[in-house]
């Protein structure tokens, strides 16, 4: 192949085009647990997370519900991917040989919102949320229907083995935010005069993003290390639907996806799946959430 501005560009299309066409087919789940925020600077401080709006019969003036003075702040954080190609491999027409190299670089670079996001979610039982408390965690604090005596609510089953996790999805927020700043972009660096190009004879192309996953808000999840079985996914749910907001209204939360590593794929199926449990009865727990196998969940 002859060198020249033309047939780079046709390069550079043909390794987009590789990347693109993979980026859009790779599967991913984070978009079911995780809402998607623009970010417009280095980070975004988040001061609504203390304060879920609430509904009131309307008897004299308005009662305006302030933000709380709780804030989360999530930086946003960047990220590259580059390949190196000789200018040899290409004047040679070896292009074909970096084809998956390039269609991997798209999966990964759809499948990094994932890593991101369930990486997070497994750090959850030691790592603070918006409150100051593990995001799973015992502590939870939460103004009584007095208004005024503050009580702990807790999100996590405890335990010591493997990490599952129960959410409520059918909101606009989110237990996990996915913060956006530049979105995964492929990019290149092919002429003469580039520094890598004009030293080495190599060309680069790559990608490159600057994006962040945090935690939202604590009351639409449930994290446990406690065995992944019929009593305890039913504890779960239940300690769920007994969240409630400051002053004691009930937030309604209904779980609707169960969150699991490779290891617990078969302790979710037979929960949610089986239409009948240990003995022959019908097994009330089917179908009552979506499972979702994450295998970013590392221990």
């Amino acid at each position: 192949m002859l060198i020249n501005e033309n047939a780079l560009d046709l390069v550079y299309k043909g390794f987009q085009a590789k990347y693109r066409d993979s980026y859009d087919k790779a599967p991913t789940f984070a978009d079911k647990i995780a809402m998607t925020m623009q970010s417009a600077g280095r980070d975004e401080t988040y001061s609504w997370f203390g304060n879920l709006p609430t509904l009131r019969e309307w008897i004299g003036p308005r009662v305006v519900q302030n933000i709380s003075a709780s804030t989360f702040t999530i930086l946003n954080r960047k990220f590259e991917n580059t390949i190196g190609v000789a200018r040899e491999d290409i004047a040679d027409d070896w292009l074909g040989v970096f084809a998956p190299m390039f269609a991997e670089m798209g999966l990964l670079a759809k499948q990094h919102k994932d890593e991101l996001v369930f990486s997070l979610l497994a750090a959850g039982f030691t790592t603070n949320g918006y409150d100051g408390t593990p995001f799973f965690g015992t502590t939870h604090p939460v103004l009584d229907r007095d208004g005024v005596t503050i009580v702990t609510v807790s999100n996590s089953g405890g335990g010591a083995g493997t990490g599952w996790y129960l959410m409520d999805t059918t909101r606009a927020v989110r237990p996990i935010v996915w913060q956006e700043r530049e979105g995964y972009e492929f990019q290149t660096q092919d002429r003469s005069s580039d520094e890598m190009v004009f030293n080495n004879d190599i060309y680069l192309y790559g990608v490159r993003a600057r994006v962040n996953a945090g935690f939202g808000l604590w009351q639409l999840a449930y994290g446990s290390r406690q065995t992944l079985n019929v009593a305890n996914y039913a504890a779960a749910r239940a300690a769920m639907r007994a969240f409630r907001a400051d002053g004691g209204r009930p937030l309604g939360v209904i779980p609707t996806v169960l969150v699991v590593p490779p290891a617990l794929e078969a302790a979710g199926l037979e929960i949610l799946n089986s239409e009948y449990a240990t003995g022959g009865a019908s097994n009330p727990w089917a179908r009552t959430a979506e499972l979702i196998v994450a295998p970013y969940l590392l221990p």
